[in-house]
């Protein structure tokens, strides 16, 4: 015992004497001039030779994959991976797409040079709220809901940087955009957004509190719009009252690219008169890291007093601390340099995407079970989005070597498959009715049509020069799907076709008409290289869907408020009083499901569920909470959710915890979510809008 005493005491010690990586970031400090400071603290961040500082390169992509650096494995969209509700396969996605960032890293180190999206800060995840479905960005995110955006924001950020007990930091994640920004993409530069405190707490919030508070996550990146007035990179409210102080954030802040110049350039926030006093205004409030060259003005900005080189430092600190931590200052110390090139793009990782691209699949519509196909249905393959491999990829992406489209999946299991392209993606012009006798012609002798349509990343994403009829900037203006595919689509019923449509999307679509043209729908979203097998696994009943939506599925545009209207009012389950087309959450499977009466015991819902069908198959069991005497609040709010596997014929009991968070709600006094004691409403099922309820007194 006085031996073990004695080595534990030696080690104590010899820990306490080694530096901080913030002690040795200040010793780098005190040696450079206020021109070298300046040059690391923009992106990309200069060489500082005779302090040993390399060269780095802050911009690096992982939205659903190593992106914008070569081959990488395509996983889905992250709204697609929303759709799995699956917290532990999303944290396997990002341990592999971390595992192929350090060998691409590695890879790009051992050629001398690293450039830009090839270092290991990751600006990812992208973790604002998808409010409205006309918003272009909407897919980058996971949902209108705070707590599964939360939850599925923490997976990420914890495969991205790895195991704590790492001796080094395996990648950075970055927490993005904050706050309060979703749209529109043509004035983000110099829009105002405006909300009530309870709106910013109860839904534009909570997940970057988690990221930050339970996840670690080491950078968080500020929005281009303003907020309340102020710019965000400049809101104290918002950088220091909240994420440093009431969160206690050490981390990077870090500006999103030319976000610092929208303070100054003429027609956008006209916030700051020039470049000098939009940069002191943002490092001395906190933003510590410029994408852009405005931070070049920094000694000038010194040198007229507008800034301290207090503040300076200050910044500089936590970006040469951090980059310690990451060991691209020790000449990138990297236990993880062992990984394989094979990796990359390997059997593994695509085994990977294709099951969270079939969990990601949501099944909207089946008439009469017309799903799964039979082996030997006469089946012809429609549409625009049948053989388009950039689809699938959906933006910020990398280029896979290889992807499998729908169609040549589906050739795979009919050789012979009759493919036929039919529309446009969209069209200006009316729908042309002679194209679609010939189409309709050519499927003689087809019974059942898979019409693979929707939208695409081309048309809908991050400012976009888009003027298409139905989108803007690369927002929409409409959500209803193309006419020139709508029209195909009643021609196809009309013709005595059985229609199951594929909608590629990035975002809810009105597709009130279609539930009448067509007999099957299945929701993709954008589902990575693997997406045509997951779907064809899913077509022909190898895997039983098991998606739930993680947005809103409303029927038209009128059921939406004014889209620069950032209110919760009348937007997402929690406050639509209206009938929607598919609400959060629903999503059929192969079978059929049923919820018995729920129990609480001890800190546990526990929920009997049986599978009624005759086929084994997945069903997410969702918590909702919701606080009867508060006639403002939100009507429900997801607080739980568990995949669970039952067999056909049987009953799993379902346990859900109840912990504090799972009564959070608002106090008028705290001006925050706090857990509150009281008469609660425990609401559970498959979908917000079938709900079984169990009052609880906490």
């Amino acid at each position: 015992m006085k031996k073990t005493a004695l080595l534990l005491l030696l080690l104590a010690t010899a820990c306490a004497t080694q530096p901080t990586d913030e002690q040795r970031a200040r010793e780098l400090i005190s040696g450079l001039t206020l021109e070298q400071k300046a040059s690391l603290m923009v992106h990309p961040s200069a060489a500082v030779e005779d302090a040993g500082i390399p060269a780095y390169n802050w911009w690096n992509e992982a939205l659903h994959g190593v992106g914008r650096n070569g081959k990488a494995t395509v996983f889905p969209q992250p709204i697609g991976m929303a759709a799995s509700f699956d917290e532990p396969l999303l944290y396997e996605v990002f341990t592999a797409v971390s595992d192929e960032a350090r060998v691409k890293n590695r890879q790009a180190r051992e050629t001398g040079s690293v450039g830009q999206y090839q270092g290991l800060t990751f600006w990812t995840p992208n973790i604002n709220i998808f409010r409205d479905p006309r918003w272009g960005r909407g897919m980058e995110t996971y949902g209108e809901d705070p707590y599964l955006t939360g939850q599925l924001g923490m997976a990420v950020v914890r495969g991205l940087q790895g195991p704590s007990e790492a001796p080094v930091l395996k990648a950075h994640a970055c927490a993005k955009h904050f706050a309060v920004h979703s749209g529109p993409e043509w004035n983000r530069h110099s829009f105002n957004a405006e909300v009530s405190e309870r709106d910013l707490r109860e839904t534009y919030l909570p997940a970057f509190k988690d990221l930050v508070t339970r996840a670690d996550v080491q950078e968080v990146m500020i929005a281009y719009n303003r907020f309340r007035g102020y710019p965000c990179g400049a809101s104290d409210y918002l950088i220091n009252t909240i994420l440093r102080g009431e969160w206690g954030y050490k981390g990077l802040v870090v500006s999103d690219c030319w976000a610092i110049a929208d303070f100054y350039v003429p027609g956008r926030h006209d916030f700051s008169e020039n470049a000098v006093e939009a940069t002191a205004l943002a490092i001395h409030t906190g933003t510590d890291l410029n994408c852009g060259q405005s931070y070049q003005v920094i000694p000038e900005a010194v040198s007229s007093g507008k800034l301290l080189e207090a503040d300076v430092d200050r910044s500089l600190e936590r970006l040469l601390a951090a980059r310690y931590r990451l060991g691209e200052l020790d000449g990138n110390i990297a236990p993880w340099d062992h990984l394989k090139d094979e990796i990359v793009e390997g059997p593994e990782h695509l085994a990977l995407a294709r099951k969270m691209a079939q969990e990601s699949i949501v099944l909207l519509q089946n008439k009469d079970r017309l799903l799964p196909l039979a082996a030997d249905a006469k089946i012809a393959l429609v549409g625009p989005n049948a053989d388009d491999r950039e689809m699938l990829w959906g933006n910020y992406n990398a280029i896979p070597e290889r992807t499998v489209t729908l169609a040549d999946a589906l050739k795979a299991r009919i050789p012979d498959l009759k493919v036929v392209h039919g529309c446009e993606l969209v069209r200006i012009e009316a729908p042309d009715t002679k194209a679609e006798k010939a189409v309709l012609d050519s499927l003689s002798g087809c019974d059942i049509v898979i019409f693979a349509g929707g939208i695409s990343p081309r048309i809908e994403g991050e400012e976009m020069p888009v003027t298409l009829p139905g989108f803007r900037g690369g927002d929409r203006t409409d959500i209803q799907l193309p006419l020139v595919q709508r029209h195909l689509l009643l021609a196809l019923h009309d013709a005595g076709k059985k229609v199951v449509l594929v909608n590629f999307s990035g975002s809810a679509m009105g597709l009130v008409p279609e539930t009448e043209s067509c007999d099957a729908i299945l929701q993709a979203w954008y589902p990575g290289e693997e997406g045509g097998n997951a779907l064809s696994d899913i077509l022909f009943g190898d895997v039983a869907p098991s998606g739930k939506l993680p947005v809103t599925f409303y029927r038209d545009i009128t059921q939406v408020p004014d889209y620069e209207n950032y209110e919760m009012k009348g937007r997402t389950y929690r406050y639509f009083t209206g009938d929607p087309l598919y609400a959060f959450g629903f999503g059929l499977s192969y079978t059929t499901f049923e919820y018995g009466d729920a129990r609480v015991k001890g800190r546990k819902l526990l929920v009997p569920v049986t599978n009624t069908g005759t086929r084994e198959a997945t069903e997410v069991v969702q918590l909702y909470v919701r606080r009867p005497v508060d006639a403002e609040g939100p009507m429900k709010s997801l607080r739980g959710f568990t995949r669970v596997t039952i067999p056909a014929g049987k009953t799993a009991e379902v346990s859900i915890p109840l912990s504090d968070e799972t009564f959070l709600y608002w106090s008028p006094e705290q001006r925050d979510l706090v857990p509150v004691k009281g008469d609660w409403e425990l609401l559970y099922g498959g979908s917000s809008d079938c709900l079984k309820t169990l009052t609880y007194k906490r």
